[in-house]
Formats: C-alpha cells, sequence, structure tokens
C-alpha cells in the first residue's frame, strides 16, 4: 500500500484563494497526494466574549474579525473543488463542528478528517462514521480511552479509517513526538496508523515513515514568516520536496523484511565465493 502524503493547507492561507491555488500548485508539483483544509462556523466554535475580544491582524482589531477573515465560504471552496479537479489532486477538510461537517458532503469527498481536538465528542464522530467515507483520525491531546471510543464508534458504523498519531503542540519538539507511538496505536487497534506532524524540520517525519506509517500529513506554507500560527510549524515549498521525494524512496527501501540471498545478489556472490572451498549454492 503506497503511502497517502496529505499537504495540511488549513487556514496557511490567510483568507486569499490566490495563496491557496499556489499551495494546491506547490502539493501538486511536489507529488502530494492530498491537500488538506479546515472549516469552521466561527460562532460554533468560539464563545460571543471570545469573538468580541481585541486582537490586531490584517483584517480588523478583533477576534471576530480575524476568524472570519481566515475562513472560506461555499463559493470559495466550489472555486477550490474545481481547481483540485483540474490540477488532479484530491483535496478534502477538516470540520470543526457539525455545521461545517454539514456544508461539506456536498463536494462528494473522498476522505474525512477528524482533528485531534474533536476526538473527544461522540456526536460528531458518530456524524462522520455515518457518512462511511475513509477517514483519517488525529489523536493529539488525547488519552487511550478516547481513542478506544473512537474506533469503536467507526467499527459500530462499518466506516473504514486510519489512525494518525500526533502531538498537538506548536511546533512540537523533536523529542517529544514520540514515534513509538505509531507501533503502540497499531498493536492495540490493530488498523493502519499515519503521521501527522508539526515539528520543525523534516528528519521526523523521515523516521515516521521508516517505522511503517501508512499515512503523512504536515503543514505546508509559502513562507514560514507569513502571518499564522500555523505558518512556524510548516514546510516551504523546497523542504516539501525534499520531504516527498525521500519518503517515497524510504517508502520502497522498507521492503517487506524477509532474509535471504536475492537474485540480483546471486551474480556477485558467485563472483566473491568462487576460491571458497564450501558449497553454498
Amino acid at each position: 500500500m503506497s503511502l497517502f502524503v496529505i499537504a495540511e493547507i488549513g487556514i496557511n492561507h490567510n483568507g486569499d484563494l490566490k495563496i491557496a491555488r499556489q499551495l494546491i500548485d506547490v502539493a501538486k508539483d511536489c507529488g502530494c497526494d492530498a491537500v488538506k483544509f479546515q472549516k469552521r462556523a466561527i460562532d460554533l466554535v468560539y464563545t460571543k466574549e471570545f469573538l468580541a475580544a481585541p486582537r490586531e491582524s490584517p483584517w480588523g482589531a478583533t477576534q471576530r474579525a480575524q476568524k472570519e477573515g481566515l475562513e472560506f465560504g461555499a463559493a470559495q471552496y466550489r472555486e477550490i473543488d474545481a481547481y483540485c479537479q483540474e490540477k488532479g489532486i484530491e483535496w478534502f477538510a477538516s470540520a470543526w463542528d457539525l455545521e461545517s461537517q454539514k456544508f461539506l458532503r456536498p463536494f462528494n469527498l473522498k476522505h474525512n478528517k477528524v482533528a485531534s481536538a474533536l476526538i473527544v465528542w461522540e456526536d460528531f464522530l458518530k456524524e462522520v462514521a455515518g457518512e462511511g467515507r475513509y477517514t483519517f483520525i488525529s489523536t493529539g491531546m488525547s488519552e487511550l480511552r478516547h481513542i478506544d471510543r473512537a474506533v469503536e464508534i467507526f467499527r459500530a458504523a462499518g466506516c473504514p479509517f486510519e489512525l494518525m498519531h500526533c502531538v498537538s503542540t506548536y511546533p512540537v519538539e523533536d523529542e517529544k513526538t514520540n514515534l513509538r507511538g505509531i507501533q503502540t496505536l497499531r498493536d492495540r487497534y490493530g488498523c493502519k496508523v499515519g503521521y501527522s506532524g508539526h515539528e520543525v524540520g523534516l528528519a521526523v517525519s523521515y523516521a515516521a515513515v521508516a517505522l511503517g506509517a501508512t499515512s503523512l500529513e504536515r503543514h505546508i506554507t509559502l513562507d514560514r514568516a507569513m502571518y499564522g500560527s500555523d505558518q512556524a510549524a510548516s514546510v516551504e515549498p523546497s523542504g516539501l520536496r525534499m520531504l516527498v521525494g525521500a519518503v517515497r524512496k524510504i517508502e520502497k527501501a522498507i521492503g517487506d523484511g524477509a532474509i535471504g540471498l536475492t537474485p540480483a545478489e546471486l551474480p556477485q556472490a558467485r563472483k566473491l565465493r568462487a576460491h571458497l572451498p564450501v558449497r553454498w549454492e
């Protein structure tokens, strides 16, 4: 099974369709399988008090202005849908509330994504699982009991899923990524396990793939110095090209683990063992 590489655009488009298209281009050109966005109904995700609080941003002086400035509506997502079809790359999104999950349905996307923050909300999990689409479930900020329940809900619904090991700090320090969690999840649930990374750099993601991650998700950006809370933990275009190229090689290099004399080695073995006084073939 080929590694599924997800370029997480999230809100790094800063509410600008031009930037979104550029990031889609980058993901496609670098060989990613899909791009992912985030969708929120602002008044459901945040309280009135929070939205009224002051915050300076390119869109105004309140939290509401900033949050609304980062959100795409139906018209923009229709353009994203058409552009991704034109470019030949899949897109999907993580919804942060029930209204946003329903908003995404008409696009008939192949995949769903449960963000780490929402894995504890059973009604939301049941709504997503009820759609029957292959779902990536991030496990950051979770106890095993939370993951147990999520797996139970998706299996009861007959909905295919894949867990994604994740540590939800932005960025996460390399030594806190706990990549052995990939194997822990695989052993406990007997399912595919990917890796959603928020670290700076590429080495940890390489290691995740070497440890058998079946999917890899990294935030991407045009420039890590751009405005936005996720930019610092994101990968720039040159880094993304290196990342995808390397993990595709790592995936091939892992092999099946079988030990034995390979057909490719046989001519060399005959040459280098010709002087030995033993039969070995």
